[in-house]
């Protein structure tokens, strides 16, 4: 199974810190130098950023796992110094593709842009399409790949089957889905490489896009990951002591369940 699992962005993200457990995933500017688009009654608008941290994403990546409680046990596992960190995990729509593949070439001159479709009732109800829809998105997306513009994409489904690791004072907690506020959702995205933001912003706006009514898309610039100075002595004793405890503390909910005959 395919899942995506996005950092949420904070107050931190925002003032471009980046975080160590993302890699080798991809990293967002913050927003001040995102725009929003609208399409309503067919008329597009520009919304420029900033835009407050809780609606925003700051990072992703597309993970396989056996299931929905492996990947969440494998982002539990990362790196506890991301404080105040928010995992968002979604099953991936299983028609994406990305650069892990031998196409599409990434040109190294060009700037990737990450285009996010914004979620709305129909996509958080898993609304399904028609095959001749389906067919079409992928034959857009082909021309895309064969233009050397789109370098990756996915559909993510709705919410009710997703979860979100909190990370707070070196521990964990997950709250499951589905999550109500809409403006905070993201139901898919693109990624393209173009020598300009306005150029992305082009080629967002000139997608066929096959619903017909009303979307709001988000582009934001990715950035290349920083290296991360490794952690010091006292940071690796730390967090050995840190997941000793966790698993001390899992250890004995699991003999305490078995002791009840759970």
């Amino acid at each position: 199974m395919e899942f995506m699992v996005l950092r949420r962005a904070n107050q931190s993200t925002e003032r471009g810190m980046q975080p160590p457990a993302l890699e080798p995933g991809t990293f967002l500017r913050p927003s001040a130098e995102a725009v929003r688009l609208l399409r309503r009654d067919g008329v597009w608008s520009e919304v420029h950023g900033p835009f407050p941290p809780k609606e925003l994403v700051a990072g992703f990546v597309l993970l396989e796992a056996e299931s929905r409680e492996d990947i969440i046990d494998q982002v539990r596992w990362w790196p506890l110094f991301d404080s105040g960190a928010v995992y968002e995990i979604r099953d991936a729509g299983g028609v994406g593709f990305d650069e892990r593949g031998t196409l599409p070439l990434r040109d190294a001159q060009l700037t990737r842009y990450v285009i996010f479709l914004r979620s709305d009732s129909a996509t958080e109800a898993n609304a399904l399409l028609e095959p001749e829809v389906v067919d079409f998105v992928a034959r857009q997306n082909e021309a895309g790949v064969r233009q050397g513009v789109l370098l990756a994409g996915e559909g993510l489904k709705g919410t009710a089957s997703s979860a979100r690791v909190h990370y707070a004072n070196s521990k964990t907690s997950v709250v499951d889905g589905p999550f109500g506020e809409m403006k905070e959702l993201v139901a898919g995205y693109w990624m393209v490489q173009a020598a300009s933001r306005e150029e992305a912003i082009a080629w967002a706006k000139a997608y066929p896009y096959p619903q017909p009514g009303d979307i709001t898309l988000e582009i934001r610039e990715a950035c290349e990951r920083k290296s991360h100075a490794e952690f010091t002595p006292e940071m690796e004793k730390a967090e050995e002591r840190l997941r000793a405890e966790l698993l001390e503390a899992k250890l004995r909910n699991a003999f305490s369940k078995a002791a009840r005959g759970g």
